[in-house]
């Protein structure tokens, strides 16, 4: 049970942590620029984890490279857009709490349709009603 619900107290602490850091870069800075820091420092942590936490003792860094596919490129091009998306929607006003709830209903209603037409994940009534749930949430917290 721990090691299924341990990765998303993980993400759910570390994305509280990410929006209070995302809200508090400086106006006064280069999202980009903070954001080579960013991933100075991630790729400085990356190392040493792996290195701490790899069962594959017997391998090294370099020959894990072997095993690469177009998917960690992506990423990190798709991670660069979300952090510099996040830090702009701040600097141009968002609440933290808005900006959160308002990506995260619009992916969830994305993720459904993404998952049942690439991973033939199951659609049911359930998850139909909860897109239905967060268009209606999003309409009401737009509310003025």
């Amino acid at each position: 049970m721990f090691s299924y619900i341990w990765p998303l107290a993980l993400v759910v602490i570390c994305n509280v942590f990410y929006q209070i850091c995302a809200k508090s870069v400086p106006d006064t800075i280069d999202p980009f620029a903070s954001l080579t820091i960013t991933y100075l420092v991630g790729a400085v942590i990356s190392l040493i984890l792996y290195f701490a936490l790899s069962n594959n003792t017997s391998t090294s860094l370099v020959n894990e490279y072997k095993h690469l596919n177009w998917a960690p490129f992506v990423l990190g091009i798709v991670v660069v857009g979300l952090e510099a998306g996040y830090i702009y929607a701040f600097k141009a006003g968002w609440q933290v709490s808005m900006a959160q709830i308002v990506q995260a209903s619009f992916l969830a209603v994305i993720l459904i349709f993404v998952g049942y037409f690439l991973y033939k994940e199951s659609l049911t009534w359930n998850k139909l009603c909860g897109v239905a749930v967060c268009l209606i949430g999003l309409g009401l917290i737009n509310m003025k």
